[in-house]
């Protein structure tokens, strides 16, 4: 892996890890889960070299990150709070955002609280859909009523915790792999029939060998970076969404009004759940957006998409950021 120098953060009372990297207008990448700064590998150096400061952070309860103990601590008001004080601390008066999975609803909120410090936007993975009219826990509940469901299964504090840190690394390839562009067919749409009582790696295919994108030597990192602080930080994040349904009331009916664009690979996952099989996926994202320049949807991709095709979104993001 290449060396990279890191720098501490200070942020909303917490100190944060950060990759900085360049010169010139800052750009804030935040990760989602399970990952850390890492995910962002390869857009570190076209980023600096397109004339950009880039900070990948490691979001609170991750890598090197401070990693408080309380499920409250990793609200979103907490995490949007995090890389607002970010800008500020680097300098940046106001900032370019990306963020995937968890990180592109952190940065899709941070543009909203923080409208001044947010330039511009990028959701990868995830679009923004609006603030939901209940708790999106309670949705969950209601759906999958009887079946098994990832997010459900993290609630109570403990239990994946004790799960996921059993074999760290096996946990990982499992979880990179199962929602790659590589797992696909009758394998993935079995993981829906799962019951209530499954665990989360039940019915997770360990690859064998692991996909062109992901190296050993990838998997050897992020193990590393969760060996010392575990699991709970990350998990906490699923843990906030009736706390997250008050705090935001005042989002309801708001837009992201900076220049956004979105990107996803074509077999996401959370692409699919995203949408309406009867709804194109304008239809769902364009009333959330004034100024929604792109949505990029990459052939045989799954959920790791700057990963995955790194090329193809680092082609996307400069186009977008020559026009900001």
């Amino acid at each position: 892996m290449q060396q990279r120098e890191f720098q501490r953060v200070a942020t909303n009372g917490i100190s944060l890890r950060a990759v900085v990297h360049g010169d010139g207008p800052l750009i804030v990448l935040v990760h989602g889960f399970p990952e850390s700064w890492y995910s962002y590998r390869h857009q570190l150096e076209p980023l600096r070299e397109a004339g950009f400061r880039v900070a990948a952070i490691d979001v609170r309860g991750y890598g090197g990150s401070d990693k408080p103990e309380a499920i409250e601590a990793y609200s979103m008001r907490e995490l949007t709070a995090d890389v607002a004080g970010v800008i500020d601390s680097l300098g940046g008066g106001s900032a370019i955002l990306i963020g995937h999975d968890w990180g592109a609803p952190i940065v899709w909120t941070t543009s909203l609280l923080y409208r001044r410090k947010v330039r511009a936007v990028v959701g990868l993975s995830v679009p923004y859909l609006g603030q939901p009219k209940r708790p999106v826990v309670d949705s969950y509940r209601a759906l999958y009523a009887g079946k098994f469901f990832y997010q459900l299964y993290f609630q109570e504090p403990g239990v994946a915790e004790r799960e996921l840190e059993a074999d760290i690394p096996l946990t990982l390839r499992k979880t990179y792999y199962s929602s790659s562009g590589n797992f696909t067919g009758p394998e993935r749409a079995a993981l829906a029939a799962r019951p209530a009582d499954a665990t989360f790696l039940a019915g997770l295919v360990d690859p064998q060998p692991l996909p062109a994108w992901l190296t050993e030597a990838d998997i050897d990192y992020y193990a590393s970076q969760f060996r010392a602080g575990g699991f709970r930080g990350p998990l906490n994040r699923y843990r906030n969404y009736e706390r997250d349904f008050v705090e935001l009331r005042e989002l309801v009916g708001e837009k992201i009004e900076q220049p956004a664009l979105f990107i996803a690979g074509e077999h996401d996952p959370v692409l699919h759940f995203s949408r309406s099989s009867t709804r194109p996926l304008s239809d769902v994202m364009d009333p959330h957006y004034t100024d929604l320049r792109g949505k990029h949807i990459i052939p045989g991709v799954g959920h790791w998409v700057q990963q995955e095709a790194p090329e193809a979104v680092n082609a996307a993001l400069l186009d977008f950021l020559r026009q900001c």
